[in-house]
């Protein structure tokens, strides 16, 4: 058999096991499941801007909130269909990444990610304060009439089906011209530009493809909990989680970011099962030391085959 047939069976053997896993197990761990993939396709979306173009946007949950607020205001005010207002919530979060990311994008490095906090902070101080978004109260998303059981369910599939999506679309970067493009970009900007490569043009095109993305999440999200608030959705600890997630699994790899979200998601549950006081030291420490054996991600310890001496020159290159 060969490797591309082997890689694409074992996804589809994967692709069974998560269509069938819902049906046999408890709704505890429907929800933790379906939580892992929300946060492996936000993981992803970052790996759209982190990983392939090298632009640390720490403020993309601006864009997670953007989508929530969309599909709550479009259901609530104007009743529109849930389907029609997810979609205008991934469009609308796009469109905004085209307007700033026009100015933005000319800055680099530490620069850009500190405007994009800046930009995550103006906006949940305009959803805080203007009326019309709720304010400081939130919203409250139309009851649905389905019963919970099937409603899980489909917030699972839901989110299985983005993380699907979006890891096609970090394949496809990794294949196409629009990919090395970035990744020529995030090597070095000024040869790029010199060969021809219009930069900003395309990395504002890739940030609002990760916007549109996390929006769609967005929207997910608020159908899911009900309930919406600032604080909620423009949590600066979503981004920061995801951002580990995509580190620990390896930016700028297919899987990685999938690999990051189900390593620290499930770590996280089991210590906080296990450690009810102190599982936020442990896990701090367990990513430090993750983060020291395997600074490239757990992805490329796997393509190395888990090599004694890559951890040996992990370790020198940290000066241990």
């Amino acid at each position: 058999m060969s490797r591309p047939r082997g890689q694409y069976l074992i996804a589809a053997l994967v692709l069974a096991v998560f269509l069938v896993l819902p049906w046999g197990l408890s709704g505890y761990w429907v929800r933790v499941l379906s939580s892992i993939f929300m946060y492996a396709a936000l993981a992803q979306s970052i790996n759209f801007m982190a990983g392939f173009t090298g632009y640390a946007d720490f403020g993309n949950v601006v864009f997670f909130g953007i989508g929530a607020y969309t599909t709550t205001l479009l259901m609530t005010r104007a009743e529109i269909p849930f389907v029609v207002a997810f979609l205008a919530g991934g469009c609308v979060a796009a469109l905004a990444a085209s307007v700033v990311g026009v100015p933005l994008l000319r800055l680099r490095g530490h620069y850009f990610a500190i405007a994009t906090l800046g930009v995550l902070e103006a906006v949940r101080e305009i959803t805080t304060n203007v009326a019309f978004f709720g304010g400081g109260m939130g919203i409250t998303l139309p009851v649905v009439a389905e019963a919970p059981e099937p409603f899980f369910r489909l917030i699972y599939y839901a989110m299985l089906a983005a993380v699907f999506a979006y890891t096609a679309i970090a394949w496809w970067l990794t294949r196409s011209r629009f990919g090395y493009a970035l990744r020529t970009i995030k090597s070095d900007e000024e040869a790029a530009g010199v060969i021809g490569i219009p930069a900003t043009r395309y990395k504002v095109t890739v940030w609002a493809i990760s916007a549109f993305c996390t929006g769609l999440v967005g929207g997910l999200y608020a159908y899911w909990l009900k309930y919406i608030e600032p604080p909620f959705v423009f949590d600066i600890m979503i981004s920061v989680k995801a951002w580990i997630m995509m580190l620990l699994g390896g930016a700028g790899t297919l899987l990685g970011p999938i690999a990051g979200a189900f390593l620290l998601e499930l770590l996280s549950v089991t210590i906080w099962g296990q450690f009810l006081r102190g599982h936020m030291l442990i896990l701090g420490a367990v990513i430090m030391l993750t983060v020291l054996f395997m600074p490239a991600g757990f992805m490329d310890l796997v393509r190395q085959r888990f090599s004694l001496a890559a951890v040996v020159a992990n370790l020198r290159r940290n000066r241990i």
